[in-house]
C-alpha cells in the first residue's frame, strides 16, 4: 500500500489581526475543507487598532480575537513579531520572518498584494516573498537559527483592501475563488474581531465592518463574472520557488476557481 501524499500546509501571513478574515478567509476555509493544514500569522500586534484603549489592553484583546478566529477555522495561530506601523522591509525583520517560514515549511503562502493602500501590507508581502525565496539558502542566517529546506512553495497575493492600490487604481485578479458556499463561515471569522467595529467606523468610514467585507466579496464575485461572492488572487512568479506548473491552490480547489482572461 502506497503512503498517502503529504498534507498541504498553508501559511496565511498578513500585517494585522482581521486582514486574513477580510481578504482571504473564504479561500482558507475551502482549503481546510480540502484537507490542508492551516497556519494563521499576523505579523503586527494590532496595537494601533484603537482610538480609546491603552496599548497593552488592545494587544491582549486583539490577540484573543485572533485566537478565536483561528480556532473556529481549525488553524494554528502564530504570534506577531512587530507592532503596527513598524513592519519594515529590512534585514533584521527578514531574518525573523524567514525563521518562521522555515519552521512551518509551507506548501502555499497567501499574503497581501504588493500594491495596497498601506505600507504595513506592502512590506508584509515583500518580507514573505523574500523569506520564501531564501528558504533553501543555508548562507542566509535566520533569527533564531532555523535549518533551510528546499521543497517547492507557491505564493499567492490577495487583492488589496478595497480592491484598489494606494493610487485608487483597480487591481485585477488572475483568478477568482468562489467563496459563496463558505460566506457565512467567513463572516463568522471576521465577527470574532469585535474590537474593530469602532476603530473602522472612526478611521475608515466603515459603518459595519461585516457589511463592508461582504460588499468587497460581492464586488470580487462580480469581477469573476460567475460567482456571487469571491476572493481574487494573483499567483507570484514561480522562479526560485517551484516548477512553472506548480499551482497547488487551484489544484486543491478545482471546482471553486475561475481563471480570468489576461
Amino acid at each position: 500500500m502506497e503512503p498517502s501524499p503529504p498534507r498541504p500546509i498553508v501559511l496565511a501571513a498578513v500585517a494585522h489581526p482581521d486582514d486574513i478574515e477580510f481578504m482571504m478567509a473564504g479561500t482558507l476555509l475551502l482549503l481546510r475543507d480540502a484537507g490542508a493544514e492551516l497556519h494563521f500569522w499576523n505579523l503586527g500586534s494590532g496595537d494601533c487598532g484603537t482610538t480609546t484603549l491603552p496599548r497593552d489592553e488592545i494587544i491582549r484583546l486583539r490577540r484573543g480575537e485572533a485566537q478565536a478566529s483561528a480556532a473556529l477555522a481549525g488553524a494554528t495561530l502564530h504570534p506577531p513579531l512587530f507592532d503596527d506601523f513598524r513592519i519594515f522591509y529590512d534585514e533584521p525583520s527578514l531574518r525573523r520572518v524567514a525563521a518562521v517560514v522555515r519552521a512551518i515549511r509551507p506548501t502555499l503562502v497567501l499574503t497581501h498584494s504588493p500594491e495596497d493602500y498601506m505600507e504595513d501590507h506592502q512590506n508584509t508581502a515583500r518580507l514573505l516573498v523574500t523569506a520564501a525565496f531564501s528558504r533553501a539558502a543555508p548562507n542566509f542566517p535566520t533569527e533564531p537559527p532555523a535549518p533551510p529546506y528546499d521543497s517547492p512553495v507557491a505564493l499567492y497575493h490577495a487583492l488589496p483592501h478595497g480592491l484598489k492600490d494606494g493610487l485608487r487604481r483597480p487591481v485585477p485578479p488572475d483568478f477568482c475563488v468562489n467563496i459563496s458556499p463558505v460566506m457565512a463561515r467567513k463572516r463568522a471569522l471576521l465577527a470574532c474581531h469585535r474590537s474593530q467595529q469602532a476603530w473602522l467606523d472612526a478611521t475608515q468610514g466603515m459603518s459595519s465592518y461585516l457589511d463592508s467585507m461582504t460588499a468587497m466579496s460581492r464586488e470580487a464575485g462580480a469581477l469573476s463574472g460567475r460567482y456571487e461572492f469571491a476572493e481574487g488572487w494573483r499567483r507570484h512568479s514561480h522562479l526560485g520557488f517551484a516548477a512553472a506548473d506548480y499551482d497547488p491552490l487551484c489544484a486543491l480547489l478545482p471546482g471553486h476557481t475561475h481563471l480570468l482572461p489576461s
